[in-house]
Formats: C-alpha cells, structure tokens, sequence
C-alpha cells in the first residue's frame, strides 16, 4: 500500500470492509463472474494450445521453424551428391528415400506400395510403382507383380546421413534412436514409425529386407519406435548401414520421393555448393535451376488457420465476459440500493463524491481480481487432470503445460469485468443527494 494516495488508500479499504461484511452477496457475485472468467480463461488456453499444437505438428513433419529444406533435382547422381556434400558437416542432414519389403521373399506384400497397414488388402494398388506417361497412360512396374500375397510389409526407409532430430521434433515411443557415433553394422538398425509399428505387431514377419536395386538381402534389426506424424508405415536407417546392401545411385530413384536435405539457418554456403555440383553435370538440363529451397515458418504456412482461431475464442471471449460483467453490474446495483442511506451519512461528513465512486469500484475490482484468481486455479487444475487424464490419446494434451497467456488473459478478464460491472453503481453511488441522511 505504500506510495498509494491517501483516498485510493481509503477505497480499497473500506472496500474490502464490504467484502467482508456482505460475504453472500460477494459470494453470488463472483459466480457469475466466475464462468465467465474460467471462459476467457478455457478460450485463451485453448488458442495458445491449438496453436502449439499446430506448430509441433508441423516441426514434426516438416521441420523447425528457421530450418532449409533443400529438394534436389531428379538425377542418378542426386544422392552421390548429397552425400559428398554433407559429409563431416553437423549442420546439414541428408535424407533419401527407398521403399523396402521385410518379410517372406517372393511373395508381395500385405499392404502393396507401402499404404497404411489399416487400409491393406484392397488389391490392385502398385503405389510407386504406378508409372504414367504424359498422355496420362500407367503402367505397372511393381516386380511383385506376379507373385501371391504373403507374410510381407512394405514400407518407406529414409536413410538418414546424420541425426535428423535436431531438425525435426521426432516424438520417442519406445526403445532407442539411432546411434550415429559408432561404427556402422552390417545388420541395418530401424527405428519404426508408429503405423509401421503397429504393421508388425498385426503381422509377425521374418526379419529378411530386400530392396530393388539391392546386391542382397540383409537382415534388419529394430531399435526403436516414434512417432513422425506421417500416416502410412515408415523406418529411419543409418544410410552407411544401407549402403552396405545397396549401390548409392539407388537411392535416387524418383518414385520414392526426392532427395531432400535440411540445414540451419546459418548454413548458407552448402546451397552455392550444390547449385555448382549440379551445374557442372546439368549440361543443357540446367539441373542447377531446378534446385529448390524452402525456409520452414510456421507463422506463413499456417496463418489462416492461426487467425480462424483467434478470432473463434476471442468470440467466445468477449460473450462470457459480457456474462459475467452483467452479473456483476445486478449484484452492484442492488448493494448501492441497499446502502444509500450510508453514502448519504458519507457524504454528509465530507466524504467527495469520487471517494463513494471509488468504494464501489475497489468492491467490484477486488471481487474480479478474487475471481480471476479462482478462475486461473480451476483452470491449472482442470488442464492438469485433462493431460494425465486424456494425454495418452491426445498428443496435443500430452505433458502440456498451463500457458502464461492464459493467466494473464484471466487477469484482465477480471479487471475489465470489475470496472464494467462497477462503472454504473460507482457513477450512481457518486451522484447519491446528501439530503437522502435525513431518512435515516
């Protein structure tokens, strides 16, 4: 209270005597004005964390915010390239992309071109293998084509140069990530995504992995599980590991996606390089040109569905708090009512008439701040128990912390609320004629 003027003072004092001394009428008060905070509150939290989901969701797939995504062109050399490029650099990571079959050789694949496990067994779906030629004509390249369905899974094998996570926020489910400081093995370590994981939980499969394009068959170990937001079945491998089994230029097969490469943003340079690699093999195909960058921001890929919530749960935020500024205006009038004859008697022995106006609205500011303090607690209570509750089937719940956001929002509700409810009783309370005393 130090430094407070002398009638400030005065306000907030007497009150809190009122408070005190109407604790029921107080208590219905902030009923009414506490759904509507806990609204603005819920509302302020749901954006924040709708938000941060949005943005988890896509540093888990694409990338984080500031990261390069560098698409190489289609080209026999691409991931030789790749490869030669990134090598003994910690801040650029190559990705290249094959599709594998493990499980029972000669025979084709329960879920064929590698399609979510759940939608297997439709038949007739080739995946990558599906050719088309410009006259939208396709043909069937699948070299399993001929072969019965079996015991096998197909699925997508990023091979990776070094360790992607520092790039992307892939989420551990169980067993461990890749090791990329040891010495490569001869038996390729995978770490699953989770569709891929639950493929061989429905399906127990030999451990035999076969590529096209592969000198040999090699046998897989799994090492883990995460979880990388991607739908359909999908393992991550040292690429040394890979290429023990298989020819470099294999990984550069345009069916099986493009050969990407992501980097920090303070790595500049590796992109002059690239574009002068594919420039000194490009010839007349100006392969250089078709090099494409692309920095991940989530505030531009994602703003309509940023500004669509924003303006929902301010929405839903001005609603509750008119609610509860209405519940609280009734409850202020109806106490200004009951003590005129006090204000009077006040204002018979001196007391200014801002002073009055001050009582009331230090009644409604205290009792908003109170509110919003219970409100915020409900909400911290209520996100914990959705999280421990409800965390494991929805990721977006799953450890998540109470947003500061919120709280401050909460706190403002029951400020603006105060002052709108407490506006007119205080204005009323201030203009209450002295001779009013004499009916006392």
């Amino acid at each position: 209270m130090i430094g407070l003027s002398g009638r400030l003072r005065s306000a907030l004092i007497i009150g809190g005597q009122g408070i005190r001394a109407r604790k029921l009428r107080t208590f219905l008060s902030m009923i009414s004005l506490f759904l509507g905070v806990l609204g603005v509150v819920a509302a302020q939290a749901g954006q924040v964390i709708a938000q941060r989901a949005l943005v988890a969701e896509m540093e888990m797939t694409q990338g984080k915010d500031g990261t390069q995504q560098v698409y190489l062109p289609s080209h026999e050399d691409a991931s030789r390239i790749a490869m030669d490029t990134v090598e003994g650099r910690s801040d650029v990571v190559a990705m290249m992309s094959t599709n594998a079959i493990i499980g029972e050789p000669n025979l084709r694949p329960v879920n064929e071109g590698g399609m979510p496990i759940d939608q297997a067994g439709g038949g007739g779906y080739s995946g990558a293998y599906m050719v088309c030629d410009a006259a939208g004509y396709c043909t069937d390249e699948n070299p399993n084509a001929d072969q019965p369905s079996g015991q096998a899974i197909e699925l997508r094998v990023q091979a990776l140069t070094a360790d992607v996570r520092q790039f992307r926020a892939l989420r551990p489910q169980s067993g461990q990530w890749l090791d990329f400081d040891g010495a490569p093995q001869l038996a390729p370590r995978l770490v699953l995504n989770k569709e891929a994981a639950k493929a061989f939980a429905m399906y127990q499969v030999p451990a035999e992995m076969r590529f096209e394009g592969a000198t040999a068959h090699s046998t897989p170990r799994f090492v883990g599980v995460v979880d990388d937001g991607i739908g359909a079945p999908q393992a991550y491998v040292r690429s040394d590991e890979l290429l023990n089994w298989m020819p470099v230029d294999a990984l550069s097969d345009p069916r099986f996606g493009q050969v990407e490469i992501l980097a920090s943003p303070a790595a500049s340079d590796f992109v002059d390089i690239l574009r002068n690699k594919f420039a000194a093999i490009g010839g007349d195909q100006q392969l250089d040109q078709q090099l494409y960058v692309n920095v991940i921001s989530s505030a531009d890929q994602i703003p309509e569905q940023i500004a669509l919530m924003r303006w929902v749960f301010l929405g839903v935020s001005i609603l509750v708090l008119l609610i509860g500024s209405a519940g609280i205006l009734n409850v202020g009038l109806a106490t200004v009512g009951e003590r005129i004859e006090e204000f009077a008697l006040r204002r018979a022995v001196g007391t200014p008439r801002l002073l009055l106006a001050g009582i009331v609205l230090a009644e409604t500011l205290l009792t908003g701040l109170l509110t919003a303090a219970a409100a915020i607690g409900a909400g911290i209570v209520g996100l914990a128990a959705a999280s421990r509750l409800f965390g494991d089937e929805q990721p977006m719940l799953e450890n998540v912390a109470f947003p500061w956001e919120a709280g401050v929002a909460g706190i403002a509700a029951g400020l603006i609320a105060g002052v709108l409810g407490g506006l007119v009783p205080a204005a009323r309370a201030a203009r209450i004629p002295i001779a009013t005393v004499m009916r006392a």
